[in-house]
C-alpha cells in the first residue's frame, strides 16, 4: 500500500488541487460550508498520506525530515479544525516536489547511448588471408582488421596499409577529417569517410579510447553524489526544535490548544514552497529563453561558478570549416578559380568542400595527368595548363615564386589559425585561401558578459593543434588555451581544477565531451550536440545558441538570491509568530494564520519575479 501511494503522488496532487478549488468555489459561490469542509478534509487526508509515509520511512533510518513536521502540522490543523491550512500545505508541498522532480533527470541513460554508438563488428583476417566479419568481442590484440569506407573503426590500432580520411569527431570532437596512412594511429568508434585501411589491433574492448570514454562517464557520474537540499539540512534542526518547543509549552502550561497553535504556526508552509517556487520560476524563465536547467542543485552550483571550460569546435566555433580569407595575385583569377574548382571537385581532401563552397559557380574543365603528393597536394593538367593545389611545400616543389608579400600573407593566415590552400597556374601563384572553423558570431561579447557576471577563468580545451587553439584564444581573449587533448586529457584537466577548489563548468557538444560534462560541477551542453552530451549535462543551451549562456548564468545567480530571500522570509515569519505567541498577548490563531498565509503569498510573489528576469546587455 505504501508503495502504491508513493507511486501515485502525482495523481494525489492533482486530485487535491481539484478538491481545494471545488471547496473554495462551493463556499464563495454557493455558501456550501459542508461541501467546503468535506472537500478540504479529503484533500488533506489524501495529501498527507504520501507525506506521512515519507516521514515514517525517514524515521526508520533515524532521520527527522521536514515531512515529519508537515505531517504533525496537518494533524494539528485537524485538531483545531483548520482544514484550509492542512489542505493547502499538503498540496503545495506535493506540487513543489512534483515540479522539482521533473527537472532532476540524472542521466544513467547516457551510458546506454554511448554503448550503442560503440562498434559491434569487425572484418578480421583469418589464417587463410581472407577477411571475415566477427563480433568486436572476438578481436584480440595483434589481429589484422580491414576497415572499408563508411565503416566504424572497431579497435584502437595502427595502419598497416592503405590510405584514407577518418572522421574522429567521436573521439576528438573536431570537424575536420584526418588523413591516415601507414603508421598512423586510429581509434575505435571513429568513421572512415573514404579509402580502405588494414590495421593491427593495439587495444581492444574496454581498453580502447572509446571504451575509456564510457568508463570515464560512469566514474564521473558516480563521483557526483546528489547534494542534500538546504531545506532538509535546516529541517534536521528546525523540526525537532519546534516539536520540543510545542511539547515543553504543553508540559508547563497544560494548554493543548497553545501547543497545537505553536505546531501550526511553526509549520513551514512558506519554507516548504519558498525554494521550489524560486526553482520552478527560474527553470521556467530559462526554458522560455532557450536554457534547460536540470534542477535546484544545478542552480546552486552554477550561481557560484568561477571557472568555465570550453570545447572549441561546435562550441566556440561553428563546427564547419569554411574559407576565412582569400588573397589573389596577378591576372587570370577567374580562370585560376575554375581550375581550382575542377581539381577540388574530384578531390576527397577535407578542405575541398570548403573551397568549392567559397568559389560557388565556376566553369569546370577536364582534369588530366593527376599527380598526388602525400601531405602536400595535387598537380594536374587542367584546360591545357599545369595547375597545382596544395600547401607551401607543394609550391616550392613546383618552383613557384613566393615573394615577400606572399610570405607575409602566409604568415598572417597561419597565425590566425588557418589551414592554407595555395593555387598556382603554370608556375605562377594565383590564389591563397585560409580555411578555418569560424568563431561563432557574438561569442566574444558573450564571453565578456560572463566575466562581468563573475567568471574569473575562461579556458578552451581542444583536440585541434595548439596553433589553431591559440589563435581562437587570442581572438576571444581567453585565460588559457590547451590543444592536442583527447577526452581523457580534458577530463583530467577538469578534475585538476576541481581539486584545486574551483567551481567548474564545462561547455561542449560531442560524445568526446561527455566525461568532462559529467565530471564538472556544471556540465553545459549545446542543444545541437549529441544526445549523450545533452543527457550527461546539467544545463542545455537549446538550438546551440551560445548567447543564452550569459542569460543562464545571470538567471541562476538571480534564482539563488531569490531562494535565500524566500528562506529568510519564511524563517523570519515563523520566528516572529512563535515569539509573538509566547511573549505577547495580542497574538492569536486568527492573526497568526493571516500572517502565515501572507508569508506564503510573499514567497510565491517573490519567486514569480524570476519569470520576468532578463539579462542586461
Amino acid at each position: 500500500m505504501q508503495r502504491y501511494i508513493l507511486k501515485s503522488k502525482n495523481k494525489i496532487t492533482l486530485i487535491s488541487a481539484i478538491l481545494i478549488v471545488t471547496g473554495f468555489l462551493s463556499l464563495w459561490l454557493f455558501q456550501q460550508e459542508a461541501v467546503f469542509h468535506s472537500a478540504l478534509i479529503i484533500a488533506s487526508i489524501l495529501g498527507a498520506a504520501p507525506i506521512a509515509i515519507q516521514a515514517y520511512q525517514a524515521l526508520r533510518v533515524k532521520v527527522v525530515s521536514i515531512d515529519l513536521l508537515v505531517t504533525i502540522a496537518v494533524v494539528g490543523a485537524f485538531l483545531i479544525r483548520n482544514f484550509e491550512e492542512s489542505a493547502i500545505v499538503t498540496f503545495l508541498f506535493l506540487f513543489g516536489a512534483y515540479l522539482e522532480q521533473r527537472t532532476l533527470n540524472k542521466t544513467r541513460s547516457a551510458i546506454k547511448e554511448l554503448t550503442e554508438m560503440a562498434p559491434e563488428s569487425a572484418l578480421k583476417r583469418t589464417e587463410e588471408g581472407e577477411f571475415v566479419e566477427v563480433d568486436v568481442e572476438e578481436v584480440d590484440v595483434g589481429d589484422i582488421l580491414l576497415v572499408k569506407t563508411g565503416a566504424k573503426v572497431p579497435v584502437d590500432g595502427t595502419v598497416l596499409s592503405g590510405e584514407g580520411s577518418i572522421n574522429e569527431a567521436a573521439i576528438t570532437g573536431e570537424s575536420l577529417p584526418v588523413s591516415k596512412e601507414q603508421g598512423s594511429a586510429v581509434f575505435a568508434g571513429t568513421i572512415l569517410d573514404n579509402g580502405t585501411l588494414q590495421i593491427v589491433a593495439d587495444r581492444v574492448g574496454e581498453d580502447t579510447t572509446f571504451g575509456r570514454i564510457i568508463e570515464l562517464v560512469e566514474e564521473a557520474q558516480d563521483s557526483k553524489s546528489e547534494a542534500e537540499r538546504f531545506i532538509d539540512r535546516f529541517a534536521k534542526y528546525y523540526t525537532p526544535a519546534v516539536l520540543v518547543l510545542a511539547f515543553l509549552v504543553w508540559l508547563f502550561t497544560r494548554d493543548i490548544e497553545l501547543a497545537i497553535t505553536i505546531l501550526v504556526l511553526g509549520c513551514p508552509g512558506a519554507l516548504v514552497i519558498g525554494v521550489p517556487v524560486s526553482n520552478v520560476a527560474g527553470i521556467g524563465n530559462g526554458a522560455r529563453h532557450g536554457v534547460l536547467l536540470k534542477g535546484s542543485e544545478v542552480i546552486s552550483d552554477f550561481s557560484r561558478l568561477d571557472t568555465m571550460v570550453f570545447d572549441k569546435t561546435g562550441t566556440l566555433t561553428m563546427g564547419n570549416p569554411s574559407v576565412a580569407e582569400v588573397e589573389y595575385y596577378g591576372d587570370g583569377i577567374d580562370e585560376a578559380l575554375g581550375f581550382l574548382a575542377s581539381i577540388e571537385r574530384e578531390s576527397d581532401h577535407p578542405l575541398a568542400k570548403a573551397v568549392l563552397e567559397e568559389i560557388g559557380d565556376a566553369v569546370f574543365s577536364p582534369v588530366l595527368d593527376t599527380e598526388v603528393f602525400k601531405g602536400e597536394g595535387i598537380v594536374a593538367t587542367v584546360g591545357g595548363h599545369r595547375a597545382a593545389v596544395g600547401n607551401v611545400a607543394l609550391m616550392e616543389r613546383e618552383n613557384v615564386e613566393l615573394d615577400a608579400r606572399v610570405r607575409a600573407d602566409i604568415k598572417r593566415l597561419e597565425e590566425s589559425g588557418n589551414s592554407l590552400v595555395l593555387t598556382s597556374v603554370d608556375g605562377e601563384l594565383k590564389v591563397l585561401m585560409g580555411v578555418r572553423d569560424q568563431v561563432r558570431p557574438g561569442v566574444k561579447e558573450d564571453l565578456q558578459r560572463l566575466k562581468q557576471l563573475g567568471v574569473k577563468n575562461l579556458v578552451v580545451l581542444s583536440g585541434d593543434n595548439q596553433g589553431t587553439v591559440d589563435a581562437v584564444s587570442r581572438e576571444l581573449d581567453l585565460t588559457e588555451a590547451h590543444g592536442n587533448m583527447l577526452p581523457e586529457d580534458k577530463s583530467k584537466y577538469v578534475e585538476k581544477l576541481i581539486n584545486a577548489g574551483q567551481i567548474v563548468a564545462f561547455v561542449g557538444d560531442g560524445v568526446n565531451d561527455s566525461p568532462s560534462l559529467a565530471l564538472a560541477n556544471i556540465g553545459i551542453a549545446m542543444g545541437g550536440g549529441t544526445d549523450v552530451a545533452i543527457e550527461t549535462s546539467d544545463v542545455v543551451l537549446m538550438n546551440s545558441d551560445f548567447s543564452r549562456l550569459p542569460h543562464a548564468l545571470g538567471l541562476t545567480k538571480a534564482t539563488a538570491r531569490n531562494m535565500r530571500q524566500n528562506i529568510l522570509i519564511a524563517v523570519g515569519v515563523v520566528l516572529l509568530l512563535l515569539s509573538a505567541v509566547l511573549f505577547s498577548d495580542w497574538m492569536n490563531m486568527s492573526i497568526g494564520m493571516l500572517v502565515h498565509e501572507g508569508s506564503i503569498l510573499a514567497v510565491i510573489l517573490n519567486g514569480m519575479r524570476l519569470l520576468r528576469y532578463k539579462q542586461r546587455g
